[in-house]
């Protein structure tokens, strides 16, 4: 039986205040009731827990103050089904006992219960309970409102994600298209080109073009930085170099009789550094080499623009890296860059890579470098074609430990046979 009565205020909270009274007694059940109304809250009775389960079934109370002992069902065996029910919102359970044994409080925490009221239920000590009951339930509200804004947000984050994904996928597709033709034989020479993002999208390109008669026009770009602004960039350079129309292709000069002829690749690269500098508003630079290959004799002439060396590798084995470097594109104005002229024999072959191959690091961070390239190509000198791409990716991937790699990756393998050796 209560023993003392508390102001008829009730305290002010946000958090609902449905209460459960649970106990086999009539007359200990009006007396909760009648104090518990009085304290401002929504009461429901039930005379055992059989009952109040039917009542937890329409109307899941807030708080729960349930009799330990009770025929049929008893307060323990009602506090675990009670949680069975009540698992998506939280209601707080106080145990009615004469009980006080520790491990007979323990059974009962164990059980489920949240606290504990010893009979005579004492009425200050009561509501003192249901309020830290009401904090705790109100905390576990926010809790859950805010858990609830977390899943929206993170379930919107997704769909954004997987829309972006989507995107991403076709930007690939896209960007992947700008390389048309990944092999190309011709008269004197087979051409080879790979191009492989380290994410869905990469600031590298590699292509080729037709110039004047027995021409051969090539160029392998890296632009700074990875992703979609790259991957622009990359298709805007792509126009300015383009094999569809050469009369936007900055390489080649239309002459008076309608042919084309590859402009000198220094002079081509300078014209690349105005054009970035000037009417594009990026941030993004690149390098660049371009190469005007007579696909007759063999003779190539280029310019390089910051970009890794070429490799040549003749007919005996022998390899060779040399070029003078340079500025990347798009980094200063007023800058000048530099021709140099390499002659194939037939059966030697020049690859154009991009920084990725070269700076691949291992699992230790020790790059491949220039050194590692050439013991690379030299393990694949009777490799050719795209079989050559394939193996070097594989003995990239063999080398850096993991299948993707931290930067973007692209080549051009030009295979030179010669006029008497045509293939």
């Amino acid at each position: 039986m209560i023993q003392q009565t508390v102001p008829d205020t009730p305290e002010d909270t946000d958090v609902p205040h449905r209460v459960l009274i649970v106990d086999d007694s009539r007359l200990q059940r009006k007396i909760l009731s009648s104090s518990v109304k009085r304290w401002g809250f929504e009461v429901y009775e039930a005379g055992s827990a059989e009952d109040a389960l039917e009542i937890c079934k329409d109307i899941l109370p807030d708080l729960v103050l349930s009799d330990w002992m009770m025929p049929g069902m008893n307060g323990l065996e009602f506090c675990d089904a009670f949680r069975k029910l009540s698992q998506d919102k939280y209601g707080y359970f106080i145990l009615l006992t004469s009980k006080s044994e520790k491990a007979e409080v323990a059974m009962g925490l164990e059980a489920g219960a949240d606290d504990f009221v010893t009979k005579p239920v004492d009425a200050n000590e009561l509501r003192a309970r249901i309020a830290a009951g009401e904090r705790i339930l109100h905390m576990q509200r926010e809790l859950t409102e805010k858990n609830r804004l977390i899943t929206d947000t993170l379930d919107e984050l997704q769909r954004l994600y997987d829309s972006l994904d989507s995107d991403l996928l076709e930007a690939k597709k896209l960007q992947q298209s700008l390389v048309r033709e990944r092999h190309k034989s011709f008269d004197t020479a087979n051409l080879s080109l790979m191009l492989q993002s380290s994410g869905h999208v990469g600031g590298d390109l590699v292509g080729f073009f037709p110039a004047q008669a027995g021409h051969l026009g090539l160029y392998s770009i890296d632009v700074s930085g990875h992703g979609i602004s790259s991957a622009l960039m990359t298709a805007r350079l792509a126009g300015y170099l383009s094999a569809a129309a050469p009369d936007q292709n900055v390489a080649l000069q239309r002459l008076d009789n309608g042919s084309y002829a590859f402009l000198p690749p220094e002079e081509v690269i300078e014209t690349l550094n105005d054009l970035v500098l000037d009417e594009m508003d990026t941030e993004h630079y690149f390098t660049l080499l371009l190469a005007d290959v007579d696909l007759v004799t063999g003779h190539v002439r280029m310019a390089q623009a910051g970009h890794p060396h070429p490799a040549i590798q003749r007919k005996n084995g022998q390899i060779e890296q040399n070029g003078p470097g340079g500025f990347p594109v798009g980094l200063m104005s007023g800058i000048s860059f530099t021709q140099f002229e390499v002659q194939l024999q037939p059966g030697d072959r020049m690859l154009l890579l991009s920084d990725g191959v070269t700076e691949c690091p291992d699992p230790n961070g020790d790059m491949l470098e220039e050194a590692g390239l050439e013991s690379l190509m030299r393990d694949l000198s009777e490799v050719g074609g795209p079989a050559f791409f394939e193996a070097l990716l594989w003995r990239l991937t063999e080398f850096a430990g993991e299948s993707t790699f931290p930067d973007d990756v692209s080549g051009i393998l030009f295979e030179y046979h010669g006029p008497d050796q045509q293939k």
